[in-house]
């Protein structure tokens, strides 16, 4: 196993080709969206998984632990069971529809999606209530040259207290003379400061208090320090991560319980998209005065996170009842139109065609 692990690191983008190249080739396996789906979407979802492995290698790639900032204080592979979850979902889907029929396979995909729910709650909670990046399957490391306090890792009294020039000339090339230099006087001040300061061997001894290397304290955030020290902005930010979160799983229900036609689904999920966005836009805006110290800040992955967010919504055209009512209709008429002309009417078909079959699967248009 860890032969396979060195060459998914050492040969990364060669492994990233082949991931695209055979998730791509999926799609044009025969049958695909047939009433016989079974085999093609297995291999789909073995597919998935294993590249699901691969990226989890390569995002855990040993790095200089003193250097790094470490993202969970867990070491369960949330984020490789999520992926893989999501890879299977569709599977179950299929096979469920298939022996269970069209009504009773709502009942697992419920659970898929309470477990998928699951997961990234208890991931949420584990890594100090960080934005969740591309539904968990992303680790959010955070760049602890940032000068500003991010809900997820907040340097303590105690812990990393180098220059932010310091910190960005670690990370650049940690081993070169002058690194190693700076690490030994960053060492000495650390070694220091335990001799005068009593209380930071406390600090690093409590609960929820993570220390990679001796130099480095890191406290986790909790409910109480996050809503006591951001005040009404941590609570809108937990709240509108807890809805994205929750979101699928409140479609769902609702699904199972009104069917796919009715349009209460589609509203309460939209709403619910809706409300959980303006909240974490209201966390996150920008504002001055006394209330400045308190404005959360967003990290540039996570300001692409909430804008990823946001072109999801593009699937609600995607789900019924509105694409049955609208969107079906655009698309029949467009490939009419296309249809007369040579390769291009060939091409719009058979786009039309995968774009029917996927919309009759909820797990591909769930946006979750």
């Amino acid at each position: 196993m860890e032969a396979y692990k060195n060459w998914v690191r050492q040969n990364k983008d060669y492994v990233h080709s082949l991931e695209s190249l055979a998730n791509g080739l999926t799609w044009l396996l025969p049958e695909r969206f047939s009433a016989s789906e079974i085999g093609p979407e297995a291999v789909t979802s073995i597919l998935g998984i294993l590249t699901a492995i691969n990226e989890y290698i390569i995002e855990t790639t040993p790095t200089p632990t003193q250097w790094r900032l470490p993202t969970s204080s867990s070491s369960f592979p949330f984020s490789l069971c999520i992926s893989a979850l999501k890879e299977v979902e569709t599977l179950v889907e299929v096979v469920a529809q298939q022996l269970y029929g069209d009504d009773k396979k709502w009942n697992f995909i419920l659970v898929t999606e309470a477990s998928k729910a699951l997961l990234r709650l208890a991931l949420f909670r584990d890594t100090g209530y960080k934005m969740l990046l591309h539904g968990g399957e992303t680790p959010n490391i955070e760049n602890p040259s940032n000068p500003h306090n991010h809900l997820g890792d907040l340097a303590k009294p105690g812990g990393d207290q180098r220059p932010a020039y310091l910190n960005n000339h670690y990370e650049q090339n940690p081993w070169n003379r002058e690194g190693k230099a700076l690490a030994a006087l960053n060492r000495f001040g650390e070694n220091a400061r335990m001799v005068y300061d009593p209380t930071w061997l406390r600090r690093t001894q409590q609960p929820g208090a993570i220390t990679d290397s001796p130099n480095l304290a890191i406290e986790r955030q909790t409910l109480s320090s996050i809503l006591y020290e951001k005040g009404l902005r941590g609570g809108l930010f937990l709240m509108g991560e807890t809805l994205f979160i929750l979101r699928p799983l409140i479609y769902v229900l609702f699904i199972r319980k009104y069917g796919t036609r009715s349009w209460i689904p589609w509203f309460i999920s939209l709403a619910v998209d809706l409300v959980g966005s303006s909240a974490s836009s209201l966390a996150t805006k920008s504002k001055e005065g006394t209330n400045a110290q308190k404005e959360v800040h967003l990290s540039v992955a996570e300001k692409d996170e909430l804008r990823r967010r946001k072109v999801l919504w593009a699937l609600y055209i995607m789900r019924d009842p509105f694409f049955c009512t609208y969107t079906r209709r655009r698309l029949e008429s467009t490939q009419k139109v296309l249809e007369p002309i040579p390769v291009i009417g060939l091409l719009t078909e058979k786009l039309v065609e995968l774009i029917f079959g996927a919309q009759t699967r909820y797990t591909y248009m769930s946006g979750s």
